[in-house]
């Protein structure tokens, strides 16, 4: 997909911001390790203390992972001081997950002036743990 704008300042400053600034990002510990237009890379580790008493990284984690990178993906396409709002996303949690870091890719289907949808698949050990699709609201600085 094509896009009118890429912002690669605000795509250099978002690899680093996972952990910026707080809230679930930083408890999750999201890193960005690759941020284009249109597609985001991002990983998180399957910790100990995020498991379930199964064994089994608690699918939460998964969902806030999704919503995170579907967020993120938009930034650099969209107008400067334009914000995202996530409107909904499903997703498929395909097997368990139990150690190792979990790989998330982010990539725009479709961007309008108001709305963007993209799908996010996440593998651990090659092998695919969540396929996902959501849309955002993109809301645009006042005049």
């Amino acid at each position: 997909m094509e896009f009118e704008q890429f912002d690669e300042r605000t795509a250099e400053r978002m690899l680093g911001a996972a952990t910026a600034t707080g809230g679930i990002s930083t408890y999750l510990d999201f890193r960005h390790s690759s941020l284009t237009a249109g597609r985001l890379e991002a990983e998180m580790d399957a910790r100990q203390d995020l498991l379930t008493p199964f064994g089994n990284l608690h699918g939460g984690c998964l969902s806030a992972f999704v919503d995170h990178c579907l967020g993120v993906v938009f930034y650099p396409v969209i107008p400067k001081g334009a914000w995202v709002a996530t409107t909904e996303f499903k997703l498929n949690l395909l097997r368990p997950v139990s150690s190792g870091v979990c790989v998330a890719v982010a990539e725009i289907i479709s961007l309008t002036k108001r709305s963007g949808v993209a799908r996010i698949d996440i593998t651990n050990d090659d092998k695919a743990v969540c396929a996902a699709q959501g849309t955002v609201t993109i809301v645009l600085p006042k005049a």
